[in-house]
C-alpha cells in the first residue's frame, strides 16, 4: 500500500510523476501537484535533498488529494523525518543509507509511520563493485543489486516495499525487467528514466514500457519525460488506454488527413482536444476527413464524425448516421455532443467517470 493505494496483486496498475519544483517552494510544489492530480495522477514523488524538503512534507502532503512519495538518497535522516512527516512511501536504496543501524532507524521508521518503500536500482548508480564484476551496466547487474537491497529489508522483516530497475537504454531496461520478475514476486515500478523530450521521450517510453506492460509486467509506471509532470501522467494514461488496461478521457480516432479530406482534420483535432482534456469519463469518438475510413470508424465509436461535401458533414451516434454538421459549427458541435455523452455515461454509470 502506498497509502490509501494499493499496488501489486490485481490492483489496477498506477500512474505516478515526480514534482519538479524546490520542494521547500511550497506554493511551487502544491500547485504543480493540483495539475498533476487534474491529469489523473494515482501518486505523486517529490525529492527531500535536504531537511527543508522533509519540513515542507507536513503542508505538502495535507494539501494533496493522492499518497506523496520521497525521494530519498544517501542521508538515513531525511528518510526517518518524511516518514514522520507524512510520506505514503519512501524512494530509497538501504544499501546507500550506511550501516546497519542507520537501515534498522528507517524501517523501524517506516513501520512506525505506516510508510511503504520503493529500492529504485538505476544503470547509471549501480554500485562501484557490481561495475568492477560485470565491467559495464547490465540487467544481471542490475538484478543483483535490486535483491540485494531487497534482502536488506527482508532481514530486518520489512516487506512493504515495491522495485525498480530502470536505464536510459530501452533495451536494458527492459532486460532488467524481465529477469527481476523472473526472479522475484514483489511489485514492480516500472519506467525507462532519463528518457527525453516531449517526443523522444514519449515514442522511447512507449517502447519499452509497451513491451513490459503487454508481457503482464509493471504494477505501477512512470514516464520520465523533460517537460511539466502532467505531461508525463497524460502519456502514462495513453498507453495504458492504448493496451486497453485502464481507460480515462475521451479516446479520440483521427486520420493523418489527405488531399481527400472534407475539413480542416489537424486544425480540429488539435482544438478538440484541448477542449475536452478536462473530460475524465471512457470514450471513443472518431474524427475521419472523408467518406473511406468514416464510416467504418464510426461503426465502432460512440461518437463519429465524417467528412461530407460542400461544407456539411455527417455525424454518427454509436455506429449510425443521425445528422449533419456544418463547417462552422464543427467544433463547437462536437465539443457539446462529446460533454452530453460523457454526462449520460456518468449518470447511467458512476464508475465510469473515471480510470478503471
Amino acid at each position: 500500500m502506498v497509502g490509501t493505494v494499493p499496488v501489486g496483486g490485481d490492483s489496477p496498475i498506477t500512474v505516478q510523476t515526480m514534482t519538479t519544483t524546490p520542494t521547500a517552494d511550497l506554493r511551487a510544489t502544491i500547485e504543480q501537484i493540483r495539475e498533476c492530480e487534474e491529469a489523473g495522477a494515482d501518486i505523486i514523488r517529490v525529492s527531500v535533498p535536504d531537511e527543508a524538503s522533509t519540513a515542507a512534507l507536513k503542508e505538502i502532503v495535507r494539501a494533496a488529494k493522492v499518497p506523496i512519495i520521497a525521494d530519498v538518497h544517501f542521508h538515513y535522516k531525511r528518510a526517518i523525518e518524511a516518514a514522520k512527516f507524512g510520506a505514503a512511501c519512501l524512494r530509497i536504496n538501504p544499501g546507500n543509507i550506511g550501516s546497519d543501524e542507520r537501515v534498522k532507524e528507517v524501517v523501524k521508521a517506516a513501520k512506525d509511520y505506516g510508510c511503504s518503500m520503493r529500492i529504485g536500482v538505476n544503470a547509471g548508480s549501480l554500485e562501484k563493485n557490481l561495475l568492477e564484476k560485470y565491467g559495464e551496466p547490465c540487467p544481471e547487474a542490475m538484478v543483483e543489486s535490486a535483491l540485494y537491497h531487497a534482502k536488506i529489508l527482508e532481514d530486518n522483516d520489512f516487506c512493504e516495499f515495491k522495485i525498480s530497475v530502470k536505464a536510459s537504454d530501452v533495451f536494458l531496461a527492459v532486460a532488467a525487467y524481465q529477469q527481476l520478475a523472473s526472479a522475484c514476486d514483489y511489485p514492480l515500478h516500472i519506467g525507462i528514466t532519463e528518457a527525453g523530450g516531449l517526443i523522444s521521450g514519449t515514442v522511447k517510453s512507449s517502447v519499452g514500457l509497451g513491451m513490459l506492460l503487454w508481457a503482464g509486467i509493471g504494477d505501477t509506471v512512470r514516464v520520465s519525460l523533460s517537460a511539466h509532470p502532467k505531461e508525463e501522467v497524460k502519456v502514462a494514461f495513453e498507453m495504458l488506454k492504448t493496451l486497453g488496461i485502464r481507460h480515462r478521457g475521451v479516446n479520440i480516432i483521427s486520420c493523418p488527413s489527405c488531399a481527400r479530406q472534407q475539413f480542416q482534420v489537424i486544425k480540429t483535432v488539435e482544438e478538440l482536444e484541448k477542449r475536452i482534456a478536462h473530460i475524465q469519463t471512457p470514450m471513443d469518438v472518431s474524427v475521419i476527413g472523408c467518406v473511406v475510413n468514416g464510416p467504418g470508424e464510426a461503426a465502432h465509436t460512440q461518437i463519429g464524425l465524417t467528412g461530407g461535401g460542400n461544407g456539411t458533414h455527417l455525424v454518427y451516434f454509436d455506429g449510425k448516421p443521425h445528422h449533419k454538421v456544418k463547417d462552422e459549427e464543427l467544433v463547437d458541435h462536437l465539443v457539446g455532443l462529446i460533454e452530453e455523452k460523457a454526462k449520460k455515461i456518468t449518470t447511467e454509470n458512476p464508475q465510469n467517470k473515471s480510470a478503471a
